[in-house]
């Protein structure tokens, strides 16, 4: 059982196709069948059931992948704490970023990560919470922008800022004429959410302190999208309101701007950090991928005073 045999399973178990996960590993795919093949033959077990599409690991497969991943982080780890103790700074760093977060923070953040001129290369990728958790400790990623706390055993949270909410009010509804938006006089089935699979609609929930309910006063549609600009969108056209996060309303032009209100009696903030696993070792990469971060926010919300005034996730 080789190092690379380890990966070739990975890689598979990654795209599910032999011939994607080949091309990845920068071998033919016979080569990387076969060395599959030897490891399965040396287990006296399938790893991978071929006669599903997309191929899928056996039951026994599933935990030697599992535990594959295991190995091979903590091999890299052996190498990255040599570099870390020799001062060493460069390499990959794989950074997952939720999508409420990545739509305003990554264009001044790639700004200034090449103003800073390491030998660090960042990719930044897209995922849901679930997934950015999942995949740092699987080792797929090396960290995620998350907002937190999430509280999670074998993790590491690093607060990096604060981003207070606000109320998008529809010019159509008659809240527009309101200073100040008292959400406990909210029917929260007036509010345009995300999706369920957004943490940030579970803080919006929380500040609510309420779930959805079917009622009398429901209305006959109810849209639940992906993205905070189609809902900003949906709002112009129609009644109700919606809740968007400081970043985004900065962004608005001048005329969406009127259609900000602040609560009634509440500051209300969501915590944006970066989370590492536990084991992660090097330290000074961190470091410079923490105060890039930190470049890329206005000074104003990196209050560590305005904690006080997280909404749970």
């Amino acid at each position: 059982m080789t190092v690379q045999q380890l990966e070739y399973i990975v890689a598979v178990d990654n795209f599910r196709h032999f011939a994607k996960a080949a091309e990845v590993c920068c071998v033919t795919q016979p080569t990387l069948s076969m060395m599959i093949q030897k490891i399965e033959d040396e287990l006296d077990v399938k790893i991978f059931d071929r006669t599903k599409h997309p191929v899928e690991p056996t039951h026994t497969g599933a935990k030697v992948i599992a535990q594959a991943r295991i190995s091979l982080k903590h091999l890299k780890q052996i190498k990255e704490i040599v570099e870390n103790e020799k001062g060493i700074v460069k390499g990959k760093f794989n950074l997952g970023i939720i999508p409420t977060v990545a739509t305003y923070l990554v264009p001044e953040l790639l700004h200034q990560h090449l103003a800073a001129h390491n030998d660090i290369e960042l990719i930044l990728q897209e995922r849901t919470t679930e997934n950015i958790i999942k995949e740092i400790m699987n080792g797929t990623l090396d960290g995620g922008i998350l907002a937190g706390p999430v509280n999670h055993s074998e993790l590491v949270e690093y607060p990096v800022y604060y981003e207070k909410f606000y109320a998008y009010v529809s010019p159509h509804d008659s809240a527009h004429k309101k200073r100040k938006i008292n959400l406990n006089a909210t029917d929260i089935n007036t509010i345009w959410l995300l999706e369920n699979e957004h943490c940030f609609r579970g803080q919006i929930e929380h500040l609510c302190k309420r779930k959805r309910t079917s009622s009398s006063k429901q209305p006959s549609i109810r849209y639940e999208s992906g993205s905070i600009e189609t809902l900003i969108n949906v709002v112009d056209c129609n009644p109700g309101i919606t809740i968007i996060p400081e970043m985004h309303a900065m962004a608005l032009n001048e005329d969406r701007q009127d259609n900000l209100r602040e609560f009634e009696n509440i500051t209300a903030v969501r915590e944006i950090c970066v989370t590492v696993s536990k084991e992660y070792v090097r330290k000074t990469m961190l470091k410079i991928i923490l105060d890039i971060i930190r470049n890329s926010v206005p000074e104003s919300m990196q209050n560590p005073e305005l904690k006080q005034h997280v909404v749970p996730l």
